[in-house]
């Protein structure tokens, strides 16, 4: 529910933002917008009376968020999801983490320098929190591309995948055409642009949902549940012989008839189909 609840804190900010300047205001031109621009930014809504609740909200977001990271890394460190088969894929996690914090923490001093009386340190501060998002994203999809090969029976390690590599390339087009929006003037597309963005890091928040599906189908397992460890240790076995798991194995063995007496070394342990 963590991603959930974030995802939802950062939507309603946007559309209360939004909302309040388009339809209770009705969309006046606010400091401190160019010449010609008549959408507004995020961060001009935000530096005037409504900057409270994008500090309030914004922060909650972020922090939410990056609780999910970290709870990523215990779950798997705990066996409560798919664990971890190098060092390298802890080292990919932990980056990860590293990097959500620094986008955290560029979106806390942003909506805290408002973009009227502090326009350049806001500028930076949204950079490094947009940067510091897509460098985590590009981390944490590494680590799940590794995770994949050695777990291909579990589809939600692909899917995870897939819709993470998708953040990335879609928030990276999407972040450097509001650069050169900017650059060239173009108040009005950078405006849809960066709202576009926003709206899609809540989706990007949302699918973290996904990676905790197996957490949830674990709920009671406890650190150290030796049905448990023998099933890990049962699966390490049939990819070490070149299958992708005991019921890949299984399924070797019985389309070439079973072994001498009939069945599979894995028949017998229940452990092995609970796991």
């Amino acid at each position: 529910m963590i991603p959930v609840f974030s995802g939802c804190v950062w939507l309603a900010m946007l559309l209360a933002m939004l909302l309040t300047w388009a339809v209770q205001d009705g969309a006046p031109i606010i400091t401190p917008m160019d010449d010609g621009q008549t959408i507004a930014y995020i961060s001009d809504i935000g530096a005037h009376r409504l900057q409270p609740l994008f500090i309030a909200m914004g922060s909650v977001t972020v922090v939410t968020f990056d609780a999910v990271f970290i709870a990523e890394r215990w779950l798997r460190h705990q066996g409560r999801l798919h664990g971890n088969t190098s060092t390298f894929q802890k080292i990919l996690s932990g980056i990860a983490i590293i990097a959500s914090i620094v986008g955290a923490v560029g979106l806390i001093c942003l909506t805290c320098l408002n973009d009227v009386k502090h326009h350049k340190a806001h500028d930076i501060c949204l950079a490094i929190f947009i940067g510091g998002y897509i460098v985590s994203a590009i981390f944490i999809c590494w680590e799940y591309q590794r995770l994949g090969i050695h777990y291909r029976e579990h589809r939600v390690l692909r899917i995870s995948f897939w819709i993470k590599l998708t953040f990335i390339f879609v928030e990276l087009g999407l972040a450097i055409a509001f650069g050169v929006c900017n650059r060239k003037n173009l108040w009005n597309t950078a405006a849809v642009l960066e709202w576009v963005v926003a709206l899609i890091y809540t989706f990007y928040v949302w699918s973290f949902a996904i990676d905790f599906i197996p957490a949830v189908r674990t709920k009671h397992h406890k650190g150290g549940d030796p049905e448990v460890e023998v099933a890990m240790a049962m699966e390490a076995e049939s990819r070490q012989r070149g299958y992708q798991g005991v019921g890949d194995e299984q399924r070797a063995y019985a389309s070439q008839g079973g072994s001498s007496n009939g069945h599979s070394r894995y028949n017998e342990p229940a452990v092995a189909r609970n796991f």
